[in-house]
């Protein structure tokens, strides 16, 4: 079914014609506007190549190594700062727990 015929479905009786051109048209614009951003997400500029089978090779061996440290350096790194952040953060969050618990002193 073509767009303006999709469009004329939903015309409401009570409006006038130039109205309903006008609401045509503007539907049309947002028709084009889809059409344009799917275009432009189903493209792409460069064709990527697909590094999974490597990837799943890398992954597969075993060679005792842990799963944080076969993907090299930078798993290596992300692992070390991620549990760097989880300890930091049990730790502030322990120590206000323990601040949150005393009682306040009274002023005289």
């Amino acid at each position: 079914m073509k767009a303006s015929a999709w469009i004329c479905l939903y015309r409401n009786p009570g409006t006038s014609s130039r109205t309903f051109r006008r609401e045509q048209l503007d539907m049309r614009h947002l028709l084009s506007l889809q059409r344009v951003a799917t275009r432009a997400f189903n493209t792409t500029a460069r064709q990527m190549k697909n590094r999974v089978p490597e990837k799943q090779k890398l992954f597969q061996e075993d060679n005792g190594l842990p799963v944080h440290i076969k993907g090299g350096s930078t798993d290596m790194l992300l692992y070390r700062v991620t549990m760097t952040l989880t300890i930091v953060g049990t730790g502030f969050s322990c120590y206000w727990l323990l601040v949150a618990s005393m009682p306040r002193n009274k002023a005289n």
